[in-house]
């Protein structure tokens, strides 16, 4: 009943955003860089807001004087200069907004090593859906309410969908290894307040029931370097799997450019039922430091104790250190930009268990064509990978891990300041070359899908 209803509030409000795009298709251009006029009017409104106006429009989820682009995924932080595709509607007290995306596609695994572990195709549909609501109280407080939504388990089932050398979490108490897991129907649902105590200075309280903790950079599925590309990242359990956790309470301050912020959370992963709300545990910590320089970076740094994330190895505790770099830049015209991230993850369970991470990706927009890449390379065990019995080693034996793909991307329809967007993706691998007798020397993975997106907001 619960999770009906909390379905419920969600596709309420995207019920309530949509009928009003025609009257509320506020878009929004990413800015050219710090000195632009964008971001001399950016600056102009948020101004004004610290003259203790209230804003008519949307601002940043936990600041009044800060632009809403700057929102990324929990309490980070991306570039002021990041675009947004989303549905917006204003009312009296309440702003709201919805974002999401559906990709149709047909994806194959390891397609030139028929026969080799991870050999696999499907049609899958990876999904999500969030809704946004806010509102000003008094002069100084702001409101802020999220509810993540995801079909995965339907679309994909229990098992996910393929993809090469992925592994975390389990399906069956199977370990699942090279397939990414659903994610759960409710994704987040979380309140946040904020105080204004000046122009430079905030501070925030967030609590999550699911939310996602002061710990890596904006999630995946969130980052605008990653708009086009279908799969989750390889280095996912190594940066920002922490993005869905079942009990969390945030704490932070912002000192104009900076912001320090502490969470304790939940440390076991969402478990196999992907309908239900786990049990919050809140045996975990992390803290953050975030750092815009100016409206086209955003760096952090962060570091988290996770108390037993694996149900398999209820014994095993994580240490996790994340430092990443994003940038977002416009390209001269209304819909033409970049963006790009640089993370690194290392996660310490102890003694030789330590594994590092790395990803760099760039999404390239020209209007109705985009081009996008992302490289990774991560350091998969013996036992993550499900090989101790077929090496006869021991499991903490780290075997590294390339990955690079490339992908294109063009509009073919926009209808209701939606988009319909097709597009096709290779990716080649380089394993360690233990690994090659299991899955061949350069594995290959392809697809091909449609896409589904808002349109992007201009001002």
């Amino acid at each position: 009943m619960l999770v009906n209803k909390l379905t419920a509030l969600t596709v309420a409000l995207a019920t309530a955003a949509l009928p009003a795009l025609a009257q509320h298709e506020h878009h929004h251009e990413p800015a050219k860089d710090t000195t632009s006029h964008e971001m001399r009017d950016m600056k102009s409104m948020d101004h004004a807001q610290m003259g203790h106006e209230t804003p008519s429009h949307m601002t940043h989820s936990f600041s009044l004087s800060l632009p809403m682009t700057r929102n990324g995924s929990g309490t980070g932080w991306q570039p002021d200069a990041t675009p947004m595709y989303a549905y917006m509607k204003h009312g009296s007290k309440w702003n709201y907004m919805l974002h999401g995306s559906i990709f149709l596609r047909y994806t194959t695994q390891n397609f030139n090593n028929d026969g080799k572990r991870g050999s696999d195709s499907k049609f899958s549909a990876p999904n999500w859906f969030m809704g946004m609501a806010q509102r000003q109280v008094g002069k100084n407080g702001l409101l802020s309410l999220r509810a993540m939504v995801s079909l995965d388990r339907l679309t994909d089932g229990g098992a996910g969908y393929p993809l090469l050398f992925q592994s975390g979490e389990s399906w069956k108490d199977k370990p699942l290894i090279d397939r990414q897991h659903p994610h759960d129907l409710i994704s987040e649902l979380s309140v946040g307040y904020t105080q204004r105590i000046n122009d430079k200075i905030d501070l925030t309280i967030y609590a999550g029931y699911p939310g996602e903790p002061a710990l890596g950079p904006t999630a995946f599925m969130h980052r605008m370097s990653a708009f086009n590309n279908p799969d989750a990242v390889l280095g996912h359990h190594w940066q920002d799997a922490t993005h869905i956790t079942f009990g969390v309470v945030t704490a932070g301050v912002r000192y104009g450019k900076f912001k320090l912020e502490g969470s304790s959370f939940t440390g076991r992963e969402p478990d196999e039922n992907r309908f239900d709300f786990d049990k919050p545990r809140f045996n975990s910590y992390s803290y953050r430091l975030l750092f815009n320089p100016s409206a086209n970076w955003a760096l952090q740094v962060s570091r988290g104790f996770i108390k037993s994330p694996e149900p398999r190895e209820p014994d095993e505790d994580v240490n996790r250190t994340t430092a990443s770099v994003q940038h977002s830049g416009n390209l001269g015209g209304k819909n033409q930009w970049i963006s790009s991230t640089l993370v690194w993850g290392l996660n310490d369970a102890g003694g030789h268990h330590k594994e590092h991470s790395v990803l760099a990706e760039t999404n390239l927009q020209f209007d109705k064509w985009a081009v996008y890449g992302r490289y990774e390379w991560v350091q998969k065990s013996v036992d993550e990978l499900g090989l101790s019995t077929t090496f006869g080693r021991q499991g903490f034996e780290k075997l590294p891990v390339s990955m690079f793909s490339v992908g294109l991307n063009r509009q073919i329809a926009s209808f209701g300041n939606t988009l319909l967007q097709a597009g096709a993706q290779m990716s080649l691998y380089k394993p360690h070359r233990e690994l090659e007798p299991a899955y061949g020397k350069t594995p290959l993975s392809g697809q091909v899908y449609l896409r589904i997106t808002p349109a992007l907001m201009r001002m």
